[in-house]
């Protein structure tokens, strides 16, 4: 048992070892979109919070309709946290988000009080 588990691990790291960067990048973020994430998105305007969105599984970057090019703005889904508390407070709904990267400051970082 213990014998084949090893072998299975090997297996996947040599595997892992002989992809690219960016196929590597493509798993890690597969495995983390299926297993989820608690991210919070700050939207800053002139230096100042203005929006805050929680329990956001990912951010997805928009790609072209035709061609293989990624579009200036990023979306996603999350709850808006009105009031900026960082709690999902009743009222406060799921909703779809897209912002600019051209004219948007913005942090995106997993919940780190879960």
């Amino acid at each position: 048992m213990k014998q084949t588990l090893f072998l299975t691990i090997a297996a996947a790291v040599l595997l892992l070892g002989g992809c690219t960067q960016e196929t590597q990048n493509r798993l890690g973020r597969a495995i983390q979109n299926w297993t989820g994430t608690d991210g919070v998105l700050e939207v800053y305007s002139g230096g100042k919070l203005v929006r805050k969105f929680i329990k956001i599984d990912k951010l997805t970057t928009a790609r072209s309709t035709e061609g293989d090019t990624d579009r200036p703005y990023r979306f996603g889904y999350g709850i808006f946290d009105a009031n900026m508390n960082g709690v999902a407070d009743k009222g406060e709904k799921r909703v779809y988000f897209e912002f600019s990267d051209y004219s948007t400051q913005y942090i995106f970082y997993e919940n780190p009080t879960h």
